[in-house]
């Protein structure tokens, strides 16, 4: 009842359209003139007098040039800018940039805090990461008028459970740690001790969990358990140019998130665009752009994104790494969607990364996109991947429940490749259809598989490693026609463990292999004529029931 009558109070306060803003932030509307100034401790204090501020509402929007931003692409405007929104989030008034202006925005800590619409529209920002005070402050971060709260009297939780013991205010977000157990024990260069069993998932006030966002683990213990309302309305972020001046770091894993942080529910971005500049012989990784976290009902639509260089560094175990950086960063978060999105450099060229990465997330999709790479590192539930062209990186994944693709071009080495640093584990559902396979990008090949991956069944990472239980392949087509003269023809199987030929080798943590393979497809379905092949090594799929007929 006492944390019930605490959310009550938060939706209150957002109905009442008077937000709360941030601790280094002072709005005040005082009758004196409308100015935006630092305090000696780094303080912003905005005074809007009331008559700007009736003019302000009467208009509908507010303009950073309201608060003083220059708009000259030289000047540091990130001050008015934080101060526009600051007034615009605690009258609960849209924000609309200058059409035209260009934004400087230098290496101050001061990120943005937007609760109300925005329209950046045809400005310009440019971002300068060359001398920042904190790498990891993101830019601007949509944020909830609603605050999380501790869920009490919950000690445990069950895989797939239907309904938890809360009475809420709305539908919540529910974050679940457990840190006695871990998961994802990685396995390789970057090779570590695992993370805290996490899960998020939806559930109504009633306490019912969403079916689309089941709970995956078993919680026999929980350390911490939290609830955050969900937005009922639709925050929209539209256009804006984005270039960000890259850091010149040592090539270390440092990485800057100085971009579009949403931690809110229910957001939609349109139309923005961000580009790169300035990436030299060395630089810090990037962990996205756009990064949403702890939030869930994301769309972002005909939106263009960049890729950012890959540079090298030691990992953890000792020896050289190329670095993952990304323009997408998607973590602890729910049912979000990429649709007619696209990237500004070659999705084949690899000196390049893969333009997006994700943790602990339900429910992602790309919908009529061209991108480099969709990626699921510590486990995805549920992906789709239609109408899309994916690049170099192809599509990399581990997690459970139904991966779809369907009407895609896929390009990378493998059409799907199971992550072998964190066991090669899918425990669910493949579903391909209608899709055309490129491998390698159309360079010649000697050797080419379907679905690729590693798990020698040695190391323990956390969890029993799956293969999909069911493949579904239906009208593939596969352009495998510059091969090597020693080509023997596709497999849907790569060889996951060269060392198992027999039954005498034995896996300490055994690999649960596929169940069922159900094929639809034409007899001409392989560009260079070879027949498809179920694997190099036979023995280790000798008990996947095949079936097959024609489309």
């Amino acid at each position: 009842m006492k944390y019930l009558i605490i959310a009550l109070l938060l939706i209150s306060g957002l109905q009442s359209g008077q937000a709360q803003t941030p601790d280094n932030i002072k709005v005040t509307s005082e009758k004196e003139k409308t100015k935006v100034r630092v305090d000696d401790s780094g303080k912003l204090e905005v005074n809007v007098s009331p008559k700007d501020l009736d003019k302000f509402k009467s208009r509908g929007s507010l303009g950073y040039g309201d608060f003083g931003a220059k708009g000259n692409g030289k000047t540091d405007d990130i001050d008015a800018i934080a101060a526009t929104h600051a007034v615009a989030n605690k009258y609960g008034i849209p924000v609309k940039a200058d059409n035209g202006a260009k934004y400087y925005i230098g290496g101050k800590e001061r990120t943005v805090i937007i609760m109300t619409d925005t329209d950046f529209g045809t400005a310009e920002f440019t971002i300068d990461d060359t001398n920042v005070e904190n790498r990891q402050a993101p830019i601007f971060q949509v944020t909830s008028t609603l605050e999380s709260f501790p869920l009490e009297g919950i000690s445990t939780l069950r895989r797939n459970q239907t309904k938890i013991d809360a009475n809420l205010p709305s539908s919540c977000l529910i974050t679940v740690t457990d840190s006695n157990v871990k998961r994802y024990i990685r396995f390789g260069p970057n090779q570590n001790n695992g993370s805290s069993q996490t899960d998020i998932f939806i559930v109504d006030k009633d306490g019912n969990v969403d079916k689309n966002t089941p709970i995956i683990w078993e919680f026999n213990q929980i350390t911490e358990i939290n609830a955050l309302p969900m937005d009922e309305t639709t925050l929209t972020i539209k256009g804006g140019i984005f270039t960000t001046i890259a850091n010149q770091a040592e090539s270390k894993y440092t990485y800057y998130s100085r971009g579009l942080a949403i931690k809110r529910s229910n957001v939609v971005v349109e139309g923005l665009e961000h580009r790169v500049t300035g990436e030299g012989e060395h630089g810090a990784p990037y962990g996205g752009f756009i990064i949403a976290r702890d939030c869930g009902n994301v769309t972002v639509r005909n939106t263009i994104l960049t890729g950012h260089k890959t540079y090298r560094t030691i990992g953890s175990a000792g020896v050289p790494v190329s670095m993952g950086t990304y323009d997408i960063s998607i973590n602890r978060a729910l049912n979000v969607s990429f649709i007619n999105c696209s990237q500004t450099n070659d999705i084949n060229d690899r000196t390049y990364w893969g333009i997006m990465g994700s943790n602990y997330s339900k429910n992602l999709m790309y919908d009529s996109c061209v991108f480099s790479r969709f990626d699921a590192h510590m486990g995805v539930a549920n992906a789709t991947i239609r109408n899309s062209t994916m690049g170099h990186m192809g599509i990399n994944a581990i997690g459970t429940g139904t991966l779809l693709i369907e009407n895609s071009t896929i390009r990378g080495r493998t059409l799907v490749n199971l992550r072998s640093d964190y066991g090669s584990t899918w425990q669910g559902d493949f579903i391909i259809r209608n899709c055309t396979f490129i491998p390698n990008n159309g360079q010649e090949v000697s050797k080419v598989s379907l679905i690729g991956g590693h798990n020698s069944g040695q190391h323990d990472f956390g969890y029993t490693c799956y293969m999909p239980e069911t493949i579904t392949i239906e009208k593939l087509r596969i352009d495998d026609e510059n091969h090597t003269e020693d080509y023997e023809g596709p497999t849907i199987f790569g060889d996951l463990n060269p060392d198992m030929r027999d039954d005498s080798y034995q896996q300490k943590f055994p690999y649960v292999i596929t169940r069922e393979l159900m094929l639809k497809l034409y007899h001409n379905s392989t560009s260079s004529g070879k027949p498809l092949r179920l694997s190099d090594n036979m023995y280790m799929f000798k008990d996947v029931e095949i079936t097959t007929s024609e489309p």
